[in-house]
């Protein structure tokens, strides 16, 4: 059984770690050093619902691809590999290498089973620190072996849609830090792979309205993106300010109708349609050099209503 399977074992409360900065505290679950909750001094709850109905994920990590391949594998000098979608740390037990009061560590590093299906010695830390109203993820890619890593990285945070404060969802809108008139892409809603078509963007200026109907054909992604902040919430209501300024692509998505958005800044998305070239060459793929690491960081500061 692949060990991305085997690793799923249910994980109870007390293995959660919790950091608190006062005005917000965060939840995280070392599976997957994936955010599960974040609240505020009202206890109310900033993060997907989880309802089973639609998705159960909370803030999967991405690593060390991000989207589909074509047919679950991918070509590397020669050799072919299986992966499943988004890659195997969502489903790995990270290392808790700090737990603070405001901040939290951890890591995961190569083993014999990763070795497997990615023939690479590698080290991904999670870093989450909170600081008044901002919550700040960094993943931090460290390569210690004798060749180049390539990889791809990227979050996929749920956020609660309608947030918390009393505006309705059909009033929450993004708004992102610079104008975004290019077309957008799209994925095949059977295998996940990335359309060659371009679509027209769903962006009027800077501002994008998400309906559910939007999201019937899955993700809709900005792989030419210029903006590296964003802000998401309803006028006059409770906001939430997501900077990502390592990441050059964005995926937007939800399941339609469920209780939450996704915003997911991605370094790569999945296999365009028909690709069979080696892994280094798939597109958002980068590479480290020998000893080297690479930060992306994604910070989330909730603004309170008017």
């Amino acid at each position: 059984m692949p060990f991305w399977k085997w690793r799923r074992s249910p994980v109870i409360d007390k293995d959660f770690v919790t950091i608190t900065s006062g005005d917000l505290s965060a939840r995280i679950n070392p599976l997957g050093a994936e955010l599960w909750s974040l609240t505020d001094r009202q206890g109310r709850e900033y993060m997907t619902d989880a309802d089973p109905a639609f998705w159960t994920g909370h803030a999967p990590v991405l690593f060390p691809i991000v989207g589909a391949l074509n047919g679950n594998r991918y070509r590397l000098d020669g050799q072919e590999y299986g992966l499943s979608k988004h890659g195997f740390a969502r489903h790995s037990r990270f290392e808790v290498i700090e737990a603070g009061e405001g901040v939290a560590r951890f890591r995961l590093s190569d083993s014999a089973e990763t070795r497997g299906v990615y023939p690479f010695a590698f080290a991904l830390e999670m870093a989450f620190e909170l600081d008044g109203a901002r919550l700040s993820m960094t993943g931090t890619v460290t390569n210690p072996g004798e060749g180049a890593l390539p990889f791809s990285f990227g979050f996929h945070p749920a956020f609660a849609w309608p947030l918390p404060g009393g505006a309705a969802k059909a009033d929450h809108a993004i708004a992102f830090d610079q104008s975004e008139p290019q077309p957008i892409r799209a994925v095949d809603l059977k295998s996940g792979l990335l359309l060659p078509e371009t679509i027209p963007t769903p962006v009027e200026g800077h501002t994008f309205t998400p309906t559910s109907e939007l999201f019937e054909a899955d993700a809709l992604i900005w792989d030419d993106l210029a903006s590296r902040a964003l802000t998401f919430g309803a006028p006059g209501g409770t906001q939430l300010a997501i900077a990502f300024p390592e990441t050059p692509m964005l995926g937007i998505w939800q399941k339609p109708g469920a209780a939450y958005l996704c915003v997911e800044p991605w370094q790569g998305h999945a296999d365009p349609v028909g690709f069979a070239g080696d892994f280094r060459e798939k597109p958002g793929v980068v590479e480290l050099a020998p000893g080297a690491s690479r930060g992306f960081r994604m910070d989330v500061t909730v603004l309170p209503a008017d």
